[in-house]
C-alpha cells in the first residue's frame, strides 16, 4: 500500500514520504544543533516533535549530529522510520507534529556526523581503465588485483566538510615528467571526483568482521561524495604508499543522508563480464554468485549530475560501479579492523562508458589534453579559482516516485 501524507506533497517530489532523509540543522533563534528530517521544501525538528507525541527514543535526535542515533544500531534506525511514516500519514498527529515543521529557508545545515573514520575506495571499472589508459598506456588499464578485491585508501576524517563549504586550493610538493626537481607550491592540476559516500553505524570490536550479509546492519545512509583532487600532488607522492596530501586537504559531502532502505527499489546487480574472476568467499553473501554479483552484494542505481559554474560538464551513472557498498564494508573489517559509529566510506570516481559519463576533470579532458568548454566560452583542463562545482543525485524510488539525493557544492578559493 502506497503511503500518503497529510502534508499533501507532489507526488513526484525528491523528498517525499518514501525518502525522509536526515541532518542537523541549527535556526537563527536556537543556534543549538540538532537532528532533522526533510520532507517536501520542510525540515522536521526530530527531538521536540518526539517529546511532544511521547516517542521516548527519539532522545538520541537532540545531539548535535547523528552519532548517538547511529550507535543505537539498525533495529533503533527502522524504529524511528516507521515512526517517522505514522505520524507523518495519519492525520490524527497533525496537530502535534505540524508545529514542530520549519521551512527549509529558515534553517541552516551542518556537517551531518562526526566523522569517525574516513576510506575512499576505487570502485569503477571505467574510472580505473581510464586512469591506467591515461598513466600507463603501455600496460593494462586495471591493476592486476583489481577485479580480485575493492582497492581504497585511508583518507583524513577532519577535513571532511558540509556542503556548501569553500576551501582554499592546496600547496605541496609537485614534479612534472620534464622537471630536473621537485617544487613546492599551489597545485595546478586540482580535480573532482563525483562519488556517493557511505554512512556506517553500529561500532563492532577490534578483531570483528562484518561479512557480505551483515553489512546491511551497519550500513545506515548514503550521501553525495565529492573527493577533490591534487593530481599534481598525489602523482609526485603516490608511489609506493598510495594518496595523501593529494587528497586529505577536503572532502565534501551533502548535508542530507538518505537511508539505505529508501533506495530498495534502486537495487540491481552489479555488472560483470564473461570471464571476470571469482571472487573469494568472503566478499560474497546470500544469493551472491561466484562473480560476486546477487543477493546481498547489490549495486544501485543511481544519476549523477556534475555542473561547474552552471555548465553541465558530466553525468555519470552509480549502475556501472564493479563493486558493491556491502562488499566494501566486509573488505573493510576483514582483517579484523573495527567500525565506528559515524564512519564514512567513498565509493571512488563515478564514470560510466561513454565521454559524458566521466566523474573526473582528469578523465574528461583526458589528462589535460582535450580541454572542455563551459557556457561562457572559457574552457577547463582542471579548476580555477572561483569554480563552483555543484553535484546532484537521483534514484528511482518506489511506485515511480523519485529519491533526490540532494546536491553537495563547493567553491576553490585561492591558495593561502
Amino acid at each position: 500500500m502506497t503511503a500518503t501524507s497529510w502534508l499533501d506533497l507532489p507526488a513526484d517530489h525528491p523528498f517525499g514520504i518514501h525518502h525522509l532523509p536526515y541532518g542537523v540543522f541549527s535556526t537563527a533563534d536556537d543556534p543549538h544543533r540538532r537532528v532533522g528530517v526533510r520532507i517536501g521544501d520542510l525540515v522536521l525538528d526530530l527531538s521536540r516533535a518526539a517529546a511532544s507525541a511521547g516517542y521516548a527514543a527519539g532522545s538520541a535526535w537532540s545531539a548535535p549530529s547523528l552519532n548517538p542515533f547511529l550507535g543505537q544500531g539498525s533495529s533503533a534506525w527502522a524504529a524511528g522510520r516507521a515512526w517517522l511514516t505514522e505520524v507523518l500519514c495519519d492525520a490524527a498527529y497533525r496537530s502535534v507534529i505540524e508545529r514542530h515543521l520549519l521551512s527549509l529557508d529558515a534553517v541552516t545545515l551542518h556537517l551531518p556526523i562526526e566523522v569517525g573514520d574516513y576510506v575512499d575506495y576505487y570502485a569503477s571499472a571505467h574510472h580505473a581503465s581510464n586512469v591506467g589508459k591515461i598513466f600507463r598506456p603501455d600496460s593494462p588499464a586495471l591493476p592486476v588485483n583489481w577485479k580480485h578485491l575493492p582497492i581504497g585508501y585511508h583518507g583524513r576524517s577532519g577535513t571532511v566538510v558540509v556542503s556548501g563549504t569553500a576551501f582554499h586550493r592546496p600547496s605541496g610538493q609537485r614534479k612534472g615528467p620534464q622537471d630536473p626537481a621537485p617544487v613546492y607550491g599551489p597545485s595546478v592540476r586540482l580535480d573532482i571526483e563525483a562519488e556517493l559516500g557511505y554512512v556506517v553505524g553500529g561500532a563492532t570490536a577490534m578483531g570483528e568482521r562484518v561479512s557480505v550479509d551483515q553489512a546491511g546492519e551497519h550500513l545506515f545512509g548514503v550521501v553525495i561524495l565529492n573527493d577533490w583532487s591534487a593530481r599534481d600532488i598525489q602523482a609526485w607522492e603516490y608511489v609506493p604508499l598510495g594518496p595523501y596530501l593529494g587528497k586529505s586537504f577536503c572532502t565534501s559531502i551533502s548535508a542530507w543522508v538518505t537511508p539505505m532502505v529508501a533506495l530498495d527499489a534502486a537495487r540491481i546487480d552489479l555488472p560483470r563480464e564473461q570471464g571476470d574472476p571469482e571472487v573469494l568467499p568472503y566478499l560474497r553473501g546470500t544469493g551472491t554468485g561466484a562473480q560476486g554479483s546477487g543477493g546481498t552484494a547489490y549495486g544501485l542505481d543511481v544519476h549523477l549530475e556534475v555542473s561547474v559554474n552552471g555548465t553541465v560538464v558530466t553525468r555519470p551513472d552509480y549502475r556501472d560501479m564493479y563493486w558493491s557498498p556491502a562488499q566494501m564494508l566486509a573488505h573493510m573489517t576483514v582483517n579484523g579492523a573495527s567500525l565506528r559509529d559515524g564512519d564514512l566510506f567513498g565509493s571512488g570516481t563515478i564514470s560510466g562508458p561513454e565521454k559524458g559519463q566521466r566523474g573526473s576533470f582528469l578523465e574528461l579532458a583526458w589528462g589535460g589534453a582535450e580541454p572542455f568548454e563551459l557556457a561562457d566560452g572559457s574552457t577547463r583542463t582542471y579548476l580555477q579559482d572561483g569554480d563552483e562545482v555543484v553535484m546532484t543525485a537521483w534514484a528511482s524510488g518506489p511506485d515511480g516516485s523519485r529519491i533526490g539525493l540532494g546536491e553537495v557544492t563547493g567553491r576553490v578559493l585561492p591558495t593561502r
